[in-house]
């Protein structure tokens, strides 16, 4: 009886073993950016051209997604600025939607330390990450232009002091108060277990640990912001807390901003209410 106990241990630990190396090994794989032949490949079923080319900001390269062989200026342009973590793929519904491609030029783009390139070495500056942004759209007449600045990606939009046709932010880290230190940044604060960590996630988690100080630079000068602003957060959200947007509402004038709350909603808005916030995006096309 003994042994046949201590041959179901050895085989139970055994099995536990090999789950472990095939979730890290899994979470390795959805860590690491995807490869530009991969997007395009994905992309390639589309009716319309695509763009994915590599451009360069200072000393640093990154990748740029535009679902339009040339942008049209006589259309509003969207861009998208994801999050941490993010990707270029992270509004992917967005961009492969043929009623957006009809309506508007698109854009995305990998933020520095998220992408192929330099991964793992975010500036921890949201003043390097808006001026790179204005770089990027620089030859696109503002009041064409809809940015939508998905949770790290809000203050990096509100910090241009450019008029654009209108700022979208989802779910916007904005309040240094409200910033939430989740206990998993404790695997990249131990010696022992930060290289452990895919570079994108230390990313992440060096962009998160630096984002709270760095919000205190601009957070009290979010009503200097010249462009109207609508923010979309979801008041059950535990990783960006929906005060943010309050504090939004509280400091900036009710005839430059405009709060959507979504019921219930937690941070993955961006995914689970596609078809809602495409609309919204819709209406601010006109």
């Amino acid at each position: 009886m003994k042994k046949r106990l201590k041959k179901i241990g050895k085989i139970t630990l055994l099995l536990v073993v090999l789950l472990l190396i095939v979730l890290i090994a899994l979470f390795y794989q959805f860590s690491t950016p995807k490869a530009t032949h991969k997007i395009e490949k994905e992309f390639e079923k589309l009716s319309f051209p695509i763009s994915l080319s590599t451009k360069t900001y200072q000393k640093y390269k990154y990748r740029v997604l535009e679902l339009q062989k040339k942008i049209d200026t006589t259309l509003p342009t969207i861009v998208f600025i994801h999050g941490s973590i993010g990707s270029i793929l992270d509004f992917k519904k967005y961009l492969m939607d043929e009623e957006l491609n009809s309506r508007v030029n698109l854009i995305s783009y990998d933020r520095i330390g998220y992408g192929i390139y330099h991964t793992g070495n975010v500036q921890e500056s949201i003043q390097f990450e808006t001026n790179l942004l204005e770089d990027l759209i620089k030859n696109i007449p503002s009041k064409k232009v809809i940015l939508v600045g998905y949770s790290y990606g809000g203050p990096i939009a509100l910090a241009s002091k450019k008029k654009y046709k209108k700022i979208i932010l989802l779910a916007p880290a904005v309040f240094s108060n409200k910033e939430v230190m989740p206990w998993a940044l404790n695997f990249y604060k131990w010696k022992l277990t930060k290289n452990l960590i895919p570079k994108t996630w230390q990313a992440a988690s060096k962009e998160k640990l630096s984002h709270q100080k760095d919000l205190e630079k601009f957070e009290n000068s979010w009503n200097k912001n010249p462009s109207t602003i609508l923010s979309i957060h979801g008041n059950d959200d535990g990783i960006v807390p929906y005060e943010n947007s309050l504090y939004l509402k509280n400091n900036i004038s009710p005839q430059q901003f405009e709060l959507v709350t979504l019921d219930g909603v937690g941070h993955g808005l961006v995914w689970s209410n596609f078809k809602q916030i495409k609309s919204i995006l819709l209406q601010q096309i006109n």
